[in-house]
């Protein structure tokens, strides 16, 4: 990965846990970003009266360039 790339993952990944944090989850804008990144993992949102009460993601789900078996980590498979 170039330095540039770094740089610019690092601007997404800044504006991913704004929106986050923003309560921004819902957006298209948000669905974007968590293309660009790669993210995989788990993203959270409590509603209440249709407003966004509490926003969060585990960021123990995140990959970089891992083949994916279309399974949760964690998850095995029996022979």
């Amino acid at each position: 990965m170039t330095g540039v790339d770094n740089c610019n993952e690092a601007k997404n990944f800044v504006e991913f846990r704004r929106k986050v944090r923003g309560g921004e989850v819902l957006s298209g804008s948000m669905e974007q970003l968590l293309k660009l990144l790669r993210f995989s993992g788990r993203v959270s949102v409590v509603l209440q009266n249709g407003r966004v009460l509490k926003s969060g993601y585990e960021e123990g789900f995140f990959r970089q360039h891992e083949p994916s078996s279309g399974l949760e980590p964690g998850v095995a498979i029996e022979p």
